[in-house]
């Protein structure tokens, strides 16, 4: 994989070097203490906004950041476009790159993503697919960061479904030196190929990535604990099924006790209290998942300024 000096898009984590990582959180932390210091940073641009999926979170934080940046938010669906009248998706992609500064995407398939890149001539940024969700990885290592002071040498506990918030955190937790844990049932592990390239840029950080098929394995010692919904956008069909091989990976009081005294809780949410994680944990005194779900819009208003102003280190 070729990391070039200034990222073009942010399709995956690992788009991003490790001191291109940190330059986005140590962003966002001056963004976050002065919410309206960059109000003149992009005025007059636009933000397209292309959101095949519904959002809460996603949508919010990205058109407050377009705000705060100066820049005007365009919220786009597929069934307010032409392409659901035959438009190719590149030639969208070319129309949204001549009205707007950059464009957001948050779509079904990675492959979506991809193609818009190729043919826009302006930052395209992965609001979540089938594979990666790496915006979310922003913001939960900066509410990480944020808790403990550091990234380097924690253990995260990853339990359930390795979807695309597994691999996202996989990529980043990597990135920092982290020690990864993750723990699914046999036929819900981490995609191969994304394994293997987090396992690589861990051994040269001074992290780990580890995949167990334990939670509790997973879960002693460790400095955070995080979970996600056991059925996805997409998955309805095969809910049943999915309930009953990740029920033994639900987030609870015993599973919790196994990390360290001081370990919190974490989820990227919506969050189905009872299934994946039950409500004494997610709404304890752990739970960190508030802090984590405000903090995605301090580090996409970071990542869309690095993407537009091009000010990335070497």
């Amino acid at each position: 994989m070729t990391i070039t000096t200034a990222p073009e898009d942010f399709l995956r984590v690992l788009d991003l070097t490790a001191a291109q990582f940190e330059q986005v959180l140590n962003l966002a932390a001056k963004m976050k203490n002065d919410p309206t210091g960059w109000r003149d940073a992009f005025p007059g641009l636009n933000l397209a906004c292309f959101f095949e999926k519904p959002s809460t979170r996603t949508r919010l934080s990205f058109a407050a950041a377009a705000y705060r940046l100066g820049m005007l938010p365009i919220m786009l669906r597929p069934d307010e476009l032409q392409l659901g009248r035959g438009e190719p998706l590149a030639d969208t992609a070319r129309v949204f790159a001549g009205y707007s500064a950059a464009i957001v995407v948050r779509t079904f398939a990675q492959r979506t993503l991809e193609e818009m890149a190729e043919a826009a001539d302006v930052p395209v940024v992965n609001a979540l697919s089938d594979v990666h969700h790496p915006c979310q990885a922003l913001a939960d290592l900066f509410t990480l960061r944020e808790r403990f002071g550091r990234l380097r040498g924690l253990r995260l506990a990853y339990v359930g479904d390795s979807n695309n918030v597994a691999h996202s955190l996989m990529e980043a937790g990597a990135l920092m030196g982290m020690h990864v844990v993750v723990a699914s049932p046999p036929g819900y592990r981490p995609h191969p190929d994304v394994e293997a390239e987090a396992r690589r840029i861990a051994e040269e950080q001074g992290g780990t990535i580890t995949v167990v098929t334990d939670p509790r394995e997973a879960a002693a010692g460790a400095d955070a604990i995080y979970t996600d919904v056991w059925v996805s956008m997409g998955q309805e069909a095969e809910a049943a099924e999915r309930r009953r091989d990740l029920a033994p990976y639900q987030v609870n009081a015993d599973l919790m006790a196994l990390a360290k005294p001081h370990a919190v809780f974490m989820h990227c949410l919506p969050a189905h209290r009872g299934q994946e994680v039950t409500a004494d944990v997610i709404d304890g005194p752990q739970s960190v998942v508030w802090q984590q779900a405000l903090n995605r819009l301090p580090t996409e208003q970071a990542l869309l300024d690095l993407l537009l102003a091009g000010d990335w280190v070497e």
